[in-house]
């Protein structure tokens, strides 16, 4: 690696660390910040004021605002995440690495779902720009992005679950009890609800941005040599159109993690998205502060991961620094 590429490398990494410092800010101060006593919601209302004081010196609640953030922060970079105040009182990181797989599958087989049926759609539109093909699939996109998610759903559970019976309607299988084919059965139907918002969403996007480059000078030529428009499409259109999806991709990955709360609640997922909202109705304040604090890091890394893959999708984003 070249020293101009170490220096590039080294300033993101600084970015990164700024970034995620910024945001262990937000986090801690939103949780903390949140109207409630942590206190009356664990315990309960009609307590004496004694327990719920010696519970609030217990949980550190009586220390200064600096003085209870830079404990945690310091927990959090031994990646001690503390432990859920709500009984059954357990460890937030096991809690958190329990729940992560489940939603990373769910994103990221909906994203791959997605993606396979984007990319050929967007490049056969944008070739027949303008044909019935291209109008039919766009009067389809718009028509998958205008139904929201938990609708698609309800629809995927009425038709395939209900009437079809093909697929389960809850349970969860693991990949680590060994049943990889039952994993997938389970995690199918909510991976496809959460892709079709995205494959419409990366089909219009990829669309646009093939479109534009289609009518380069260095498309025109491949066409007059008489290229196949499979070559020209996959070898010379789609790496420089690129870049929209590619950061499409990594705030999907990201925001979905976290996001698919109606989702997993359709489909009882032991998920992320489950976890927060079952700590935050709990008042669990730390499972929370853990959780959320989690799908940061994973969204602010997943994206400079992004950032860093510019370079490889096209020369011409490289600085060239003296």
């Amino acid at each position: 690696m070249s020293p101009a590429a170490l220096r590039r490398l080294a300033l993101r990494v600084l970015e990164l660390v700024g970034v995620l410092f910024i945001a262990s800010i937000g986090v801690f101060s939103l949780v903390v910040l949140m109207p409630g006593d942590p206190a009356v919601d664990i315990l309960g209302a009609g307590r004496a004021p004694a327990e719920y004081a010696a519970l609030r010196t217990e949980l550190g609640l009586d220390e200064p605002l600096v003085t209870r953030y830079l404990d945690w922060l310091g927990g959090v970079l031994t990646g001690d995440l503390g432990r859920s105040v709500v009984p059954p009182q357990s460890d937030v990181m096991d809690r958190v690495l329990s729940a992560l797989p489940v939603s990373f599958e769910i994103a990221a087989l909906g994203l791959l779902i997605a993606l396979l049926i984007a990319v050929p759609l967007a490049m056969w539109s944008a070739y027949r720009e303008g044909s019935a093909a291209d109008r039919i699939i766009g009067a389809g996109t718009f028509g998958v992005l205008s139904v929201p998610s938990f609708l698609a759903g309800l629809l995927l559970i009425l038709v395939l679950v209900n009437s079809a019976g093909w697929f389960p309607r809850s349970e969860w299988v693991r990949i680590g009890d060994g049943d990889l084919l039952g994993n997938l059965h389970h995690a199918f139907l909510p991976a496809l609800t959460v892709a079709l918002a995205e494959l419409a969403m990366f089909t219009r996007v990829l669309r646009g941005d093939l479109i534009v480059t289609l009518r380069e000078d260095y498309i025109l030529a491949a066409r007059a040599k008489g290229m196949s428009p499979l070559r020209i499409l996959f070898t010379d259109a789609l790496r420089p159109s690129s870049f929209s999806l590619v950061t499409l991709l990594g705030l999907s990955l990201g925001r979905l993690i976290g996001s698919t709360v109606v989702v997993e609640y359709l489909f009882s997922l032991p998920g992320m998205g489950t976890l927060i909202v079952n700590a935050a109705g709990q008042g669990d304040y730390p499972m929370v502060q853990g959780a959320v604090l989690t799908i940061a890091v994973i969204y602010v890394v997943i994206n400079a991961g992004i950032d860093l893959s510019y370079g490889y999708l096209d020369p011409r984003t490289r600085r060239v620094h003296v």
